[in-house]
């Protein structure tokens, strides 16, 4: 394929769709991440109990346990109206919704543990919806459509960002405006606005087309009846028990099956490792930010607004880069890009409050950010079987941020461990994606990819 083949990928319908998947499946973090935490910090919590706060995103690291579920029990009425994938998609937005509307009239001083538990409900929720997205951006583009599939990971990836970065100009910009304003719960009126964001988003869903869920159902239920021939009658014990035995353990046999279990194992090794060194950064960022001395305003500009450009971009041509060279080498070069730049961090830490500098550091994070996430998407959907789509990806995807998440939760207690040194910290983020590349070098001549 030429370049400009490559780029009219980019400029499909199925595109757009898979565009408003990302920001929904995006959105959600701003709110549990930068919000909650700057909510935090502003009602005087410290460093280490933010930090701990974020256990929250664990649920996104194990909602692989009830993926199966969704891959196969249906939501009432709305299964048969608007789609399987759809119809749990549809509902997650309006738990989501709800707890936004909670949280807006509740103080962090005198609701803190309420204020986590709706975090919480945040959490499961879009990590539930999270499942059914990927199902559902995966099942737009054919099986064996290579090129396709790494677009279409770097367009879920720049909805991803839109979601996150857009979600965080509107709700880091309108609770500035709200405190200069004199309003005393400034917060929690922010919250009230982004719920019209979910609103939109959700409605923008209605229109995406989603494939018949019979014929995965069917196939489903074939695999349920083989499993039944060999336990013998059809009794009811039995029944339950091969409807068990095809929703979980026929997902996790046919990925190891694809791949040796050795194999298999390093894959799941690499998930686990690969993103840990920038889930550290990007959990302290905002608070180190305010404490070299930028306002809100300064990091909605430069962290989310100019970010969310720069993002794009490099999303974009991180996309056409993981066409060209394999979702392989993708993977062994974001690796590396990404754990340089983090070391731009110390640089500014060291310096202190200087525009240019974070500006600059913003700009090389997001397109390490950018073209790790785009290689990283892309070569998880090309493991997937797609008669478990759901399940597998989830469970891929849940490994990935088990790493992230058990391990970034200690960030606060590092930094201050290290007396609140950050050029410190941000150079032990950057050494952190060594054991991750040295995990898929030593598997990458086995792993079987449908590209």
């Amino acid at each position: 394929m030429t370049n400009t083949s490559y780029l009219k990928l980019y400029f499909e319908k199925r595109m757009l769709r898979i565009l408003l998947l990302g920001i929904m499946s995006g959105f959600p973090w701003v709110i549990i991440g930068s919000a909650l935490s700057l909510w935090l910090k502003e009602s005087d919590l410290s460093r280490s109990a933010i930090g701990w706060a974020g256990l929250i995103f664990g649920v996104y690291a194990v909602n692989f346990l009830w993926a199966p579920l969704i891959d196969r029990l249906k939501i009432p009425f709305l299964t048969n109206k608007i789609g399987h994938r759809k119809s749990w998609i549809f509902s997650m937005q309006i738990i989501i919704l709800l707890s936004l509307v909670c949280w807006s009239f509740l103080d962090p001083n005198e609701n803190l543990w309420l204020i986590i538990a709706i975090g919480l409900g945040i959490a499961i929720s879009s990590a539930t919806q999270d499942i059914t997205i990927d199902a559902l951006r995966i099942e737009q583009i054919g099986k064996h459509e290579g090129s396709s599939i790494s677009a279409g990971a770097a367009i879920s990836v720049v909805g991803w960002w839109t979601g996150y970065k857009i979600g965080g100009v509107i709700s880091l910009i309108s609770a500035d405006l709200f405190e200069k304003q004199g309003i005393e719960n400034y917060w929690q009126y922010s919250f009230i606005v982004l719920t019209l964001i979910i609103i939109l988003c959700s409605i923008g869903l209605l229109f995406i087309p989603e494939q018949s869920y019979r014929s995965k159902f069917q196939a489903q239920k074939k695999a349920d009846e083989k499993i039944l021939s060999k336990l013998g009658d059809a009794s009811k014990t039995k029944k339950i028990i091969a409807w068990l035995s095809g929703t979980i353990i026929n997902p996790l046999t046919s990925f190891f099956k694809k791949n040796s279990i050795k194999v298999a194992l390093g894959i799941l090794a690499f998930i686990f490792l690969f993103k840990i060194g920038e889930a550290f950064l990007g959990r302290m960022s905002i608070i180190f930010y305010t404490e070299i001395g930028f306002s809100k305003s300064d990091i909605a500009f430069y962290s989310k607004g100019i970010g969310w450009i720069t993002t794009i971009t490099f999303t974009l041509l991180g996309g056409l880069f993981a066409i060209r060279m394999g979702l392989l080498k993708a993977m062994f070069v974001s690796g590396a890009v990404m754990a340089l730049t983090n070391l731009m961090f110390s640089l500014l830490a060291w310096v202190g409050s200087s525009e240019f500098l974070f500006a600059l550091a913003v700009l090389l994070d997001d397109l390490a950010a950018a073209f790790a996430t785009v290689a990283f998407v892309g070569f998880i959907s090309a493991l997937v079987d797609r008669t478990y789509t759901a399940t597998q990806y989830a469970l891929l995807a849940s490994i990935g941020t088990a790493g992230r998440t058990l391990f970034a939760s200690s960030s606060g207690t590092l930094v201050d461990w290290l007396n609140g040194d950050w050029g410190i910290f941000f150079i032990i983020t950057a050494l952190m994606v060594i054991p991750s590349l040295i995990c898929l070098f030593l598997i990458r001549k086995k792993i079987k990819l449908n590209e």
